[in-house]
C-alpha cells in the first residue's frame, strides 16, 4: 500500500549562493523553517525591487530498512520557478515552471534505514524561457506548497505522468440517463521482472453505496509502463450541478497481486455535460446557467503565495458569501486543494496557464507554455469544476512577436484539445484586439479584458462594445474575462469620477456595469477584476505601491469594499442590508445622500432612532437623498423585511469636518 508523508515541518534555508558540495556541508546551520515557505512575501509587495534570485532548502528524511523494496518517490504541489533537487548530493532532475505538481524518483539514492539529505535549489530569477516572463503580479519565490514522500511498492499507478494521479475518467457521453464513462489507468512496473496484478476500479456515490465496478487482469513486463483502459455505464447518474447540487462520485482504484493490496487510491471526479450558445451563453446539464464570475490571484499579504488551507477555504467562504458561480484562476496552475473546493461548492472553473504578456526571444515555438499546459490538464483532468482550459491573456502585449505568438496559441489549442476533448478552450485577449482578428476564432469561446471606466473611456461604453462584437461575429461566444476599476477605502468621494480612486467610483462603476451585463445573457461568462486585491510590485496607483487594488475585498481578506455588496445584492438570495460609505465617517456638508446596497424590496431608513422614509427598491439599489445630519454624530439604520425576518444595517457619519477632523480626499 501506498504511503503519504507530509515533508512540510523541520526545514533548513540559506540565501547564500552555494555548490551542492557546500550545501552538504553547511545546511546544519542554516535558519529554520517550515512549509509552505516564500522569501518575498513582503517585499514583494512594495513596489521597489524585491528578491529574485536562487536559494536553498534541505531537509533530513529516513525510512526503514523494512520499506526498502519499495519505489520511493518525492512531490512538490508547488515551487516558483526553476527547482533542482539532489539527494545525498546526487543531482536528480530540474523542474522548469512556478505552479503545477512535479515529482522526483528517489529510490535508486534513497539510503534506507540511515538518514538521507534532501536539497533543493529554487530559482525565482527572471528566466527569458519560462513563463511567465513578465506580468502585473509578483512572482513570490519558494517552496511555497506542501511537500510529500510517496512510497509505493514497485507495481503502482504511475506517479511520473506530468505530476497526475495517473488515472483519468473520461466521461464520453453523459446524460439524466446514463453516463458511458472510461477509465483510463497508467500501470507502471519498476521491477525487472513480469509482474501479473488485477485492476480494480470501483465507484461510489456521495453516500459511499457502490454504483458499478470494472476489473482487468494486467501483464507487465519488467520495467514496462502501460496505459489500460476500461469502461462503465453509470445508470441514473446523479450529475454535477453547479452550486445547487455539486455532488461528486470516488473512483477506487486498486491493484492487487494474490491475496494483497499493491497500491490503491481513491479518485474524486462528478459527472456532467456542458456547451456554450453564443445566442443565449452556457447551459450546465442542458439548463441555462448563469456564470456570475470572480477572478482570484492565490497570494495574500504578508504570505506571498505561502498560504494555507484555512486561507484558500476563508477565499472560498467569500467568494460564495457574494454569490458567485463561477471563478477564473488567474493567471497560473492553483493549488489542487483549491481545485477541490471549487468541486465541492459546484463553482464553474476557468483554469489557465501562464502564457501571458510576451514571448520568448530565446523560446520562438513555446515549449515552456507546452508543458505547463499538459501539466496543468493532466493534474486536473478529473475535476469536474474545470470546464474551459485557458491558453493565453493579453499576449498580444508583446507586438514585436506577433506571428510568433499567434502561432503558439494555436499550437496550444491543438495540445489541449489532443489532451482533453472534453472541455472547451478560451483565451484573454487584450482589449486592443479588433473584433474579426483571427484570435476570436482559435479557440472554442473568447474572452476579452476590457476597462471602459478605467483605462479608457467610461463604463457605459461596455454596452456599445459588446452590441459591436456581436454585430461583427453572431456565432461566436463572447465572455468578458476581466472588468474592473481601483477602489481604495482611504478616498470619499460626494461626487466619484474616473480615476479618483475612491471606493465610492469603484462601487459605482461596478452598479453600472453589473446593468449592462446583465441586460445581455448572451454573454457566456464575465470575470470580475478582481474578487481580491492582489500583489504587484510594477505598481503604483493612487498612492499605493506594489499592490493592485481593484479587488472587492482587501489584500489581508479584512475588509469588504462597497462594491462587493452590489454583486451580493444581485447575485445572492441570502437577504441583506448594507450601507456604503460607512467608512466616509467624517462629511463635509450638513445634507448628504444615503446608499444602500440590498436584495429586499423595500427599506425604511432610520436616523438617530427615528423613522424617516421608505424607499421602494429598484436594481438593487437604495439611494435616500437631501437627508439632512441633525447631530455632530448621527446613527444612521436601514432596515428591511423578508418572511418575517428583519434584516438591517448600521453606521455613524458625522456631521461637517471641522479643523481636528477631516474627510480624506484623493486629489
Amino acid at each position: 500500500m501506498r504511503k503519504i508523508i507530509n515533508l512540510n515541518p523541520n526545514w533548513t534555508f540559506s540565501r547564500q549562493e552555494s555548490q551542492i558540495e557546500e550545501v552538504m556541508s553547511t545546511y546544519q546551520t542554516w535558519s529554520s523553517l517550515s512549509l509552505p515557505h516564500t522569501w518575498n512575501a513582503i517585499d514583494g509587495t512594495t513596489g521597489k525591487e524585491y528578491d529574485r534570485g536562487a536559494y536553498w532548502y534541505a531537509k533530513s528524511l529516513t525510512l526503514p530498512k523494512e520499506d526498502q523494496e519499495k519505489s520511493v518517490f518525492i512531490e512538490f504541489k508547488g515551487a516558483n520557478s526553476v527547482t533542482d533537487v539532489y539527494l545525498n548530493g546526487e543531482y536528480l532532475g530540474q523542474h522548469r515552471g512556478g505552479y503545477s505538481i512535479f515529482r522526483f524518483d528517489l529510490t535508486n539514492h534513497f539510503r534506507f534505514g540511515e538518514e538521507n539529505i534532501l536539497a533543493v535549489k529554487v530559482d525565482n530569477s527572471a528566466i527569458v524561457d519560462i513563463y511567465p516572463l513578465r506580468a502585473d503580479f509578483t512572482f513570490f519565490g519558494g517552496i511555497y506548497r506542501d511537500v510529500n514522500l510517496l512510497v509505493v511498492n514497485p507495481t503502482h499507478v504511475d506517479l511520473m505522468d506530468y505530476g497526475s494521479q495517473g488515472a483519468y475518467i473520461v466521461q464520453e457521453d453523459v446524460t439524466s440517463e446514463n453516463a458511458d464513462i472510461k477509465l483510463k489507468t497508467i500501470i507502471t512496473n519498476h521491477l525487472s521482472e513480469e509482474e501479473k496484478v488485477r485492476l480494480w476500479i470501483e465507484v461510489y456515490d456521495q453516500d459511499e453505496t457502490l454504483v458499478s465496478y470494472c476489473a482487468s487482469e494486467v501483464i507487465l513486463d519488467g520495467k514496462e509502463t502501460r496505459v489500460i483502459e476500461l469502461d462503465m455505464r453509470i445508470e441514473k447518474p446523479r450529475l454535477w450541478n453547479g452550486i445547487k447540487d455539486p455532488h461528486m462520485y470516488k473512483a477506487k482504484i486498486t491493484l492487487q497481486k494474490h491475496n494483497d493490496t499493491v497500491d490503491e487510491l481513491s479518485v474524486p471526479f462528478g459527472l456532467r455535460y456542458f456547451h456554450v450558445d453564443p445566442d443565449s451563453g452556457f447551459y450546465l446539464n442542458g439548463h441555462s446557467h448563469r456564470l456570475n464570475g470572480v477572478s482570484r490571484h492565490q497570494d495574500r499579504k504578508d504570505k506571498g503565495w505561502a498560504i494555507s488551507k484555512e486561507d484558500q477555504q476563508d477565499d472560498m467562504e467569500l467568494i460564495k458569501d457574494i454569490g458567485a458561480t463561477s471563478i477564473r484562476l488567474a493567471h497560473y496552475q492553483h493549488d489542487s486543494y483549491f481545485y477541490d473546493l471549487c468541486d465541492q461548492e459546484g463553482m464553474v472553473v476557468w483554469a489557465e496557464i501562464p502564457f501571458i504578456t510576451q514571448v520568448s526571444e530565446t523560446d520562438l515555438t513555446g515549449e515552456n507554455a507546452k508543458v505547463q499546459l499538459t501539466e496543468l490538464i493532466r493534474q486536473n483532468y478529473n475535476h469536474p469544476s474545470i470546464m474551459f482550459w485557458g491558453i493565453q491573456n493579453e499576449i498580444q502585449i508583446d507586438s514585436k512577436r506577433d506571428k510568433e505568438a499567434r502561432q503558439i496559441v494555436k499550437e496550444l489549442n491543438d495540445l489541449a484539445k489532443q489532451e482533453d476533448a472534453t472541455r472547451l478552450t478560451t483565451m484573454a485577449n487584450l482589449f486592443l484586439v479588433d473584433e474579426k482578428d483571427e484570435y476570436n476564432f482559435m479557440t472554442d469561446i473568447i474572452g476579452y479584458n476590457k476597462y471602459y471606466g478605467w483605462y479608457t473611456g467610461k463604463a457605459e461604453d461596455f454596452a456599445d462594445w459588446i452590441d459591436l462584437f456581436r454585430a461583427k461575429n453572431p456565432t461566436t461566444s463572447l465572455g468578458i474575462s476581466e472588468y474592473g476599476a481601483e477602489g481604495i477605502i482611504d478616498y470619499h468621494s460626494d461626487n466619484p469620477v474616473v480615476k479618483d480612486y475612491s471606493e465610492e467610483y469603484h462601487a459605482l462603476y461596478h452598479e453600472k456595469v453589473l446593468d449592462i451585463f446583465a441586460d445581455r445573457p448572451y454573454l457566456w461568462s464575465t470575470y470580475v477584476w478582481n474578487m481580491f486585491d492582489f500583489g504587484a510590485n510594477i505598481r503604483d496607483e493612487g498612492g499605493v505601491k506594489g499592490r493592485n487594488n481593484k479587488g472587492l475585498v482587501t489584500y489581508d481578506r479584512k475588509i469588504k469594499k462597497d462594491a462587493f455588496y452590489i454583486y451580493k445584492a444581485h447575485w445572492s438570495k441570502q437577504p441583506f442590508v448594507h450601507i456604503t460609505g460607512r467608512r466616509y465617517v467624517e462629511r463635509a456638508t450638513d445634507t448628504i445622500n444615503i446608499k444602500a446596497y440590498t436584495n429586499l424590496s423595500e427599506v425604511v431608513l432610520m436616523i438617530n432612532g427615528e423613522k424617516t422614509e421608505t424607499f421602494s427598491v429598484q436594481g438593487k439599489v437604495a439611494v435616500f437623498e437631501g437627508i439632512t445630519l441633525t447631530k455632530k454624530l448621527n446613527h444612521i439604520k436601514i432596515v428591511g423585511i423578508s418572511n418575517n425576518e428583519e434584516y438591517k444595517d448600521e453606521v455613524f457619519y458625522m456631521r461637517k469636518y471641522s479643523q481636528q477632523t477631516k474627510v480624506i480626499k484623493h486629489q
